[in-house]
């Protein structure tokens, strides 16, 4: 059950996220969008992937988000050349102590900055996925667990372009949600030239939280209460999405899991203690759409999944708002 404690909960919330939108936003123009979806992921615990061509402002997103939150980060710029070992680190000999000593790599911060992962090749790609599933890292037999709290931002380029290998279906479905930042629009880009003619912006901005308020806040997302209705309505999207005849992979249900944290998360930004059918509907298209694979005959029509997801959305029946009332004593 919801209580006024647990309101008073998400009234600090919205403040501390406001100050961290805020601060990223005095370096991103022109996105609120983005922003928004960026904090969503961070307070649902997920992880985010920024997909889009270069020069947009991704990897600018990812650090700005990083640096408005006071915690250790850490950046790789993926190559084709780099090993497992880079990222999750090594066992080096000592010669003093004669033995073996843990040499931590770049995925032990608590925000890791992944600079156009697709450049690297799947067998390095493949060293993310045990950190960014269970939070640890095996190595020689031992396991080292990670800080808290722990995120992946990772940009990506088109796969159509050169230099670059498609994420594993299994590396996508760990992202918690894929997001494009676009093209700004002109007034904002004329924002930018004048902001950034004294140098990157980036460069002053101070954290705005620090890592504890941010654990603090993930807990509270996690007691957003969730009713049996919505909670069948994400079940619903997902199982339309195995059985559309445009997908060949639909949604696992670890992208259930996500959508319905992603919702928490929504709703909690929104100031409220309870998931709507919504908040939901809102986030199905970046949480879904990157995890699914089309069909040939898709392809051959260009419909993107993104386009398919639309299509299951306006084909779901939506659960009567009602159906997802406040909890008694909010």
């Amino acid at each position: 059950m919801t209580t006024y404690e647990d309101h008073s909960k998400v009234t600090d919330l919205s403040a501390t996220t406001e100050q961290v939108r805020r601060a990223v936003e005095s370096v991103i123009e022109g996105k609120p969008e983005v922003v928004q979806l960026s904090l969503t992921v961070l307070l649902a615990g997920g992880h985010l992937l920024l997909e889009d061509v270069p020069g947009v402002g991704k990897t600018m997103l990812a650090k700005a988000l990083a640096r408005s939150i006071d915690c250790s980060v850490q950046r790789i710029q993926f190559t084709p050349d780099m090993l497992p070992s880079d990222i999750t680190g090594v066992s080096v000999f000592d010669q003093t102590r004669k033995e073996f000593e843990f040499k931590p790599g770049a995925i032990f911060a608590q925000i890791v900055i992944g600079d156009e992962i697709n450049r690297a090749s799947p067998k390095t790609q493949s060293a993310l996925l045990e950190s960014m599933e269970e939070r640890q890292v095996t190595a020689d037999g031992h396991t080292y667990e990670l800080p808290e709290p722990f995120m992946v931002i990772a940009t990506q380029n088109p796969v159509e372009m050169e230099g670059t290998y498609p994420l594993p279906e299994a590396q996508r479905d760990r992202f918690m949600a894929r997001v494009s930042v676009g093209y700004p629009s002109p007034e904002a880009e004329v924002r930018m030239l004048e902001h950034q003619a004294g140098g990157p912006r980036i460069d002053a901005l101070r954290p705005a939280a620090h890592a504890d308020e941010i654990l603090k806040l993930i807990e509270t997302v996690r007691q957003v209460h969730v009713s049996d209705p919505v909670r069948r309505y994400a079940v619903d999207l997902a199982v339309a999405t195995r059985n559309h005849p445009e997908l060949r992979l639909g949604a696992s249900p670890r992208a259930t899991l996500h959508l319905l944290q992603a919702a928490k998360s929504a709703a909690a930004l929104a100031g409220r203690g309870f998931v709507l059918p919504d908040d939901v509907q809102r986030l199905a298209i970046p949480v879904l759409a990157h995890r699914l694979l089309p069909s040939p005959q898709a392809q051959f029509n260009r419909r993107s999944t993104e386009q398919l997801v639309a299509d299951i959305l306006r084909q779901t029946p939506m659960p009567d708002p009602y159906g997802a009332q406040r909890p008694r004593g909010y």
